[in-house]
C-alpha cells in the first residue's frame, strides 16, 4: 500500500491534511481493508481516529469532529478550539447543507483596526486581530443535526493524546525549524507549548504535550459547547486575552450563531457541485471552473502543444478570479456584495470572451488590486457507509494565528481579522471576514459519483482546487493524479508563481513557497478512492 492512496472493497474513506502515521501490511485479524496503525503515544493520525469512530457506528459527521479535534493537536499551528470551520454536508437523503462557524469580529474592536494591515507578507500577530471563535459552536449545531455517538466519544482519543503526548509530527517539526517561525514561538506565549524548560524550541524526538488543553477538552466532553461559551472556559479564556490587550468579552461568546445555510449549486457537465455561500470562497471556485468549464477541455489538452494553451486559459481564468475578491464580502453586512454573479454560468461566458489565446495583460484589465496573499488552514473530507459525506475546513488563519496562548485553557488564539485586510474599506461587529476556503461535495446526475474535496492553504485554495477538479473530471487524471500534480498560482499582486516541479515544456520560474493540499474522496461507481496531499504527508484510511 502507498502512503496517502486508498482504493478499497468498502465503503467509508477518510482524507485529512496532516498525520504522522506508522502504516503496517494487513493481518488475518484485521477486518477486510482497515489500515493497521501504530496508535496512542507513538501515533496521532487523524484518519485512524475518524474511522475508529465511524467503525462504531459513527456518522461521518461524527467522524469528521472527531479527526479535527485531533488535527488540533497535530497541526495546531493552522487550527484549533480557537478559530472557525466551514462544514459542507450531504445527508443520506442527498440534500447538501452548510454549517460556518467562521469567527466574526467582536463587540468591541479598534477603530483604526486596518491602518494597522502590513503591505508586505508578514505574520500579522496581536489581540486586536482575534476574531470571536466559532469552532466548538460548529461541532456542536452539526452534532446536534448528524450525529450518532455521544458528544463525549469524540474526544476521549484527542483528551488521551494531548495529555500523554506524542511524538513531534513531521511537518509541524519543519515548520518549526525555520528561524523565522522559531523566533515567533521564542518571542510569545506560544513558547509555553512548544519550547523546553530552557527556552529552546522542540523539534523532531521531541514529546509534543498539551495538558491544560486535554483538561479543557475533558470539561467540555462532560458539560458540551456551553462551558466554553457561557461557562469557566470561556470566563478563564476572555481574562488571558484581555491580560494580552485584547478587547473580546464572554457576551461575544454567548451571542456568537452558526450560519445554516442550504449550499449553493453549481452545474460542472455531469456533476452539480455543492459549495458553502459567501463570505467562504465557494463563489471563486465555481468562478473559475464555470470559466474553464467552457473550453471543453478533455486529456487530449493535456499533449504538446495544446498543455501550454491549457494552463494559459487556466492562468487568464485565475487572475480574472483574483479580481473578483474584493466583491466576496459578508453578505448578511454588505447586500450588494453577495457574489451571487459569480456562480453564474453568463457572467463566466462573458468573462471566457476576454480571454486571449495568445496574450496577457496589465492588472487593470483583470481589475486587480494588489494585495498580499494569506496562508493556513486544515481540511477533512469523510464518505460514510449511508451515502453521506462531510467537507470540513478550519483555520485559526495564518501560522500559530495572533500567537497568543491561553494558558488558562490551552487554546491559540486566531488572527482572523487580519483577513479583511484590503479586502474592505471598514468591518462591522458580527461580520465574517472573507475566506478562500471552500469545502465542497460534488455529486454525479445519475448519483452513482460522489467527489468530496477541498484544500487548505490560505490564498491557494481555490487554485489548488480548481484545477485537481480539473485535472480529475475533464483531463483524465487519477484522483492521485490530479492532487500530486504541480500547482500553478495567480497571487495577489497578478504574478504567476509555478511550483518547481512544474513541466519544464512551459517557460517558468520557480516559486518555493507552495502550502496548497487537497484532500479528497471519491465513489465512482462500486469504486472508492480517498487521496490525501502528499505535500504536507497527509493520510487516507478506510474499512
Amino acid at each position: 500500500s502507498r502512503p496517502g492512496h486508498r482504493k478499497l472493497p468498502c465503503f467509508l474513506l477518510v482524507a485529512v491534511g496532516i498525520g504522522c502515521v506508522r502504516i503496517f501490511p494487513l493481518t488475518k485479524h484485521a477486518p477486510l481493508g482497515v489500515l493497521r496503525t501504530e496508535f496512542g503515544k507513538s501515533c496521532c493520525n487523524m484518519c485512524c481516529v475518524s474511522r475508529d469512530i465511524l467503525l462504531e457506528g459513527g456518522s461521518a459527521v461524527d467522524g469528521a469532529i472527531a479527526a479535527l479535534l485531533c488535527t488540533s493537536l497535530v497541526n495546531p499551528q493552522s487550527m484549533g478550539l480557537g478559530g472557525g470551520s466551514i462544514f459542507t454536508v450531504r445527508d443520506t437523503f442527498g440534500k447538501v447543507k452548510t454549517f460556518s462557524s467562521r469567527e466574526t469580529v467582536p463587540q468591541l474592536f479598534k477603530a483604526d483596526l486596518l491602518k494597522g494591515c502590513p503591505t508586505s507578507v508578514t505574520f500579522i500577530t496581536g489581540s486586536q486581530w482575534i476574531g470571536v471563535p466559532g469552532e466548538l459552536r460548529g461541532y456542536e449545531v452539526v452534532h446536534r443535526q448528524y450525529g450518532k455517538l455521544p458528544w463525549a466519544r469524540l474526544f476521549e482519543p484527542t483528551i488521551r493524546l494531548a495529555r500523554e503526548g506524542f511524538p513531534m509530527p513531521p511537518f509541524l517539526g519543519r515548520l518549526l525549524n525555520f528561524p523565522i517561525i522559531e523566533n515567533l514561538v521564542k518571542a510569545t506565549s506560544l513558547c509555553e507549548v512548544f519550547c523546553n524548560k530552557n527556552k529552546t524550541v522542540l523539534g523532531m524526538g521531541d514529546i509534543l504535550k498539551f495538558p491544560k488543553l486535554a483538561e479543557t477538552m475533558e470539561t467540555i466532553a462532560e458539560q458540551g459547547a456551553d462551558a466554553f461559551y457561557t461557562g469557566q472556559i470561556g470566563l478563564d479564556l476572555i481574562q488571558d486575552v484581555k491580560a494580552a490587550g485584547g478587547t473580546l468579552t464572554m457576551e461575544d461568546l454567548k451571542s456568537f450563531q452558526v450560519r445554516v445555510e442550504d449550499a449553493w449549486t453549481v452545474p460542472l457537465g455531469d456533476y452539480q457541485m455543492h459549495i458553502p455561500p459567501p463570505p467562504a470562497g465557494g463563489a471563486m471556485l465555481a468562478f473559475i471552473l464555470n470559466i474553464m468549464k467552457g473550453f471543453h477541455f478533455t486529456p487530449r489538452s493535456m499533449e504538446g502543444d495544446q498543455k501550454v494553451l491549457t494552463y494559459h486559459c487556466y492562468i487568464e481564468a485565475a487572475k480574472f478570479a483574483t479580481g473578483q475578491r474584493r466583491h466576496v464580502r459578508d453578505p448578511v453586512f454588505n447586500p450588494k456584495k453577495n457574489a451571487s454573479y459569480m456562480v453564474d454560468s453568463d457572467f463566466a461566458d462573458r468573462i471566457r470572451l476576454l480571454i486571449s489565446k495568445n496574450r496577457t495583460y496589465n492588472n487593470s484589465y483583470y481589475n486587480i488590486t494588489p494585495s498580499p496573499d494569506r496562508f493556513g488552514t486544515t481540511h477533512v473530507s469523510v464518505l460514510a457507509e449511508d451515502g453521506s459525506a462531510v467537507s470540513v475546513t478550519s483555520t485559526i488563519n495564518q501560522i500559530f494565528g495572533a500567537a497568543i496562548y491561553s494558558p488558562r485553557t490551552g487554546i491559540i488564539l486566531n488572527n482572523e481579522l487580519a483577513d479583511f485586510c484590503f479586502r474592505a474599506e471598514r468591518v462591522s461587529a458580527g461580520e465574517q471576514p472573507p475566506s478562500s476556503m471552500a469545502p465542497a461535495i460534488l455529486s454525479s446526475s445519475s448519483g452513482k459519483n460522489t467527489l468530496v474535496i477541498g484544500g487548505s492553504g490560505g490564498s491557494m485554495i481555490t487554485t489548488a482546487m480548481a484545477l485537481s477538479i480539473m485535472n480529475h473530471l475533464w483531463l483524465g487524471m487519477s484522483l492521485k493524479e490530479a492532487i500530486a500534480a504541480p500547482v500553478v498560482f495567480v497571487d495577489g499582486n497578478n504574478n504567476v508563481n509555478f511550483e518547481p516541479a512544474f513541466d519544464k515544456v512551459i517557460p517558468i520560474q520557480d516559486y518555493p513557497y507552495f502550502f496548497n493540499v487537497v484532500n479528497a474522496v471519491a465513489k465512482e461507481d462500486k469504486c472508492i478512492t480517498a487521496v490525501s496531499d502528499g505535500r504536507k504527508q497527509g493520510k487516507a484510511a478506510g474499512y
